[in-house]
């Protein structure tokens, strides 16, 4: 016997005995209550913790410049000191850098399209401090000159460069995440050693590469 014909004889069988043959709908189940999170639910997280711990990461230091403009309403060379500055992808070439909402050097370098990243040396700390403060002319006493494709600030010293236009602006946060396509890049001198920061000190490599 088939399968068609066993499932023939259950039907009968079910018949004879009064049985239902047509399954009756079915309730389904109560949904569950959904809802967020509150608040009140979350374990808080102290911004100065937060700081002190992330501190314990080493990172580069560097300086993002963007050319200024020419004309009637034009604008000055633009600047910012940038620890979060890091390579992203080698096809295409790409780099990053997150920049907080509140810059008020950003909008400079966003209306420029255009950016240049100057990876400090270890004995450029007093750049980076110049660059790191708002409301001064940041370039005052700076030697530089155009990188080769935008024409960003290159500043004189550093232990390499990198010359972008921007490629995309994702938000992150209280920050934004800046993709630049790579145009030209460049080392600095053989022997130009990064300047380091870590736990709100800067520092270097001793003998690094040795």
């Amino acid at each position: 016997m088939g399968h068609a014909g066993m499932a023939a004889t259950a039907v009968r069988y079910l018949r004879s005995v009064g049985a239902a043959t047509v399954a009756e709908p079915v309730e389904p189940l109560p949904r569950p209550d959904l809802r967020a999170v509150g608040t009140d639910e979350r374990l808080p997280l102290d911004p100065a913790e937060f700081r002190r711990v992330l501190g314990n990461f080493a990172s580069g230091v560097t300086v993002v410049t963007s050319p200024g403009t020419s004309g009637p309403d034009g604008e000055p060379p633009a600047g910012f000191a940038c620890q979060s500055f890091a390579s992203l992808s080698l096809d295409p070439p790409l780099v990053v850098f997150m920049v907080a909402r509140t810059s008020t050097t950003w909008p400079r370098i966003a209306r420029a399209g255009v950016f240049c990243v100057n990876v400090l040396g270890a004995q450029q700390s007093e750049l980076c401090l110049g660059f790191a403060r708002s409301g001064a002319d940041k370039f005052a006493g700076v030697e530089y000159e155009g990188a080769p494709v935008t024409g960003s600030p290159r500043l004189d010293g550093v232990a390499a460069w990198v010359d972008c236009t921007i490629q995309t602006v994702h938000t992150g946060g209280d920050h934004l995440i800046v993709v630049g396509r790579v145009e030209a890049l460049g080392a600095g001198a053989d022997g130009v050693l990064p300047l380091v920061f870590h736990r709100g000190l800067f520092g270097g490599f001793e003998g690094f590469g040795g």
